[in-house]
């Protein structure tokens, strides 16, 4: 499905119909899906919502949830950089700027695990941690939806659920989560980008809900969006493993190449409690952080369940781990 057919199949498609929410057995502990969103209605699109992110390729959903639960999320995130053991870990760091990208057995069987990954400058020019390494992470991924009771119940609710039909979802599948940091002074740049070049199907479904923990603004690196970029700018890359799981690779599919300019740009300032909804053509960046504060951030992304997913893709199931049901 072309670029300019998604977006319409996500604007106006009607919303699957509303089915059982899911209810994960944790540890021999019944989770209530919508815990995280105890006494409050249940969050869906507009019509105009719909529209608008159609248009763009991006929409902004502010307070979807508390200022309260964005800091209780936080102090979690604090606890769990705080307690990670550094004894065996191969120091992997994140990078998807000039070129570079991770790809060592740790990043690679991340997929159905919870990761730790350090940001390029929090090391000395001979591998050594130049700071705490509770401030030198870059991202935990890939499997907090799974792995962790806290994020498993805030990513599984009745409202995200309701998103998931509200943009025309019949059988969306969570396959990765993570925590991005973006700490102070060192949090990388992360270059112009689609997602669907890390997370392709086909047709095209990936989607991206982006939740932030923390104001995002100017100074600590909020997003940056190539408004209706997604119907415009097909997607001209896949990022893949390398044969043999040897690494992984960027791999031209073909078309023709958009141009991006700096100045098509629209800075994307949003409060903490705020949701970002990312079409997974849509072209988008971040700068880095040069700021005294962090800039955390929890995201999932979905795909149709139904669509291809091919072997190629850096992120495979597991039979541990298949891609998580969201209804």
């Amino acid at each position: 499905m072309p670029s300019s057919s998604l977006a319409s199949y996500y604007s106006t498609r009607e919303p699957a119909k509303q089915g059982t929410p899911y209810l994960k057995s944790f540890r021999g502990l019944s989770v209530k899906p919508d815990i995280m969103f105890a006494g409050e209605r249940v969050i869906s699109l507009t019509q105009e919502q719909r529209h608008q992110f159609g248009e763009d390729g991006y929409l902004v959903l502010p307070n979807f949830f508390t200022n309260d639960q964005a800091n209780k999320l936080k102090v979690h995130v604090d606890d769990m950089l705080d307690n990670f053991p550094l004894e065996g870990h191969p120091m992997t760091r994140f990078s998807i700027g000039d070129g570079r990208h991770v790809g060592d057995a740790y990043f690679l069987e991340s997929g159905d695990k919870i990761r730790y990954f350090f940001e390029d400058d929090a090391f000395d020019e001979d591998g050594n941690l130049l700071i705490d390494k509770s401030r030198a992470i870059n991202k935990i991924g890939h499997a907090l939806h799974a792995h962790d009771p806290v994020f498993n119940r805030f990513s599984i609710n009745r409202s995200t659920q309701q998103l998931a039909r509200d943009l025309g979802f019949d059988d969306p599948r969570i396959l990765q989560s993570m925590v991005i940091c973006k700490q102070p002074h060192i949090g990388g740049e992360v270059p112009p980008h689609q997602d669907s070049t890390y997370l392709y199907t086909r047709p095209l479904s990936a989607i991206g809900f982006w939740f932030a923990l923390e104001d995002c603004t100017l100074e600590n690196g909020c997003l940056w969006f190539i408004p209706g970029s997604h119907r415009t700018h097909p997607v001209l890359k896949r990022f893949v493993r390398v044969t043999g799981n040897a690494g992984t690779t960027v791999m031209d599919i073909g078309h023709e190449e958009v141009s991006i300019n700096d100045e098509d740009f629209v800075k994307v300032e949003v409060e903490a409690g705020s949701l970002v909804l990312i079409h997974g053509s849509v072209v988008h960046k971040s700068e880095a952080n040069k700021s005294d504060r962090s800039r955390y951030v929890y995201t999932f992304h979905i795909i149709e369940g139904n669509a291809e997913y091919d072997h190629l893709n850096w992120l495979q199931p597991t039979e541990e781990l298949p891609f998580t049901p969201l209804l």
